[in-house]
């Protein structure tokens, strides 16, 4: 498989995932006009790793805004790797949030209760 690499914009995230490591990224704001239409390719992307790939997975996100589209793109996203959790496969989601919003670190704690998977919430000191 080819890595998927999406630069950002001003409303959309990075995306950086490569399959030999098997590290996957998504960061920065998400606010595209059409959510779906932005995350589809994603989640395909991400439908034909897990079931041509056997490695380990982290999947790394770090959202300085996300709207309700991408909300519910994200836990569709969320919602590949449970399945690939629940039937046997090392997977991590590391939520990164900037250590002064509350919001943010209240929106991971919303997705972490979806899921079974290990989920870190880690605060970052974007202050510096």
């Amino acid at each position: 498989m080819e890595k998927l690499h999406v630069a950002a914009t001003k409303s959309t995230p990075e995306v950086l995932f490569d399959p030999e490591t098997g590290e996957l990224q998504i960061s920065g704001e998400s606010f595209p006009e059409n959510s779906f239409e932005f995350y589809k390719p994603i989640l395909s992307w991400i439908s034909r790793f897990l079931a041509v790939e056997r490695r380990p997975v982290v999947l790394t996100v770090h959202f300085i805004y996300l709207n309700t589209g991408s909300t519910k793109c994200i836990m569709d996203i969320l919602d590949l790797f449970e399945e690939a959790h629940v039937a046997g496969r090392s997977v991590e989601i590391r939520w990164q949030y900037d250590a002064e919003n509350d919001r943010a670190l209240e929106t991971a704690e919303e997705f972490r209760e979806e899921v079974t998977l290990p989920f870190r919430i880690l605060a970052i000191d974007t202050a510096s």
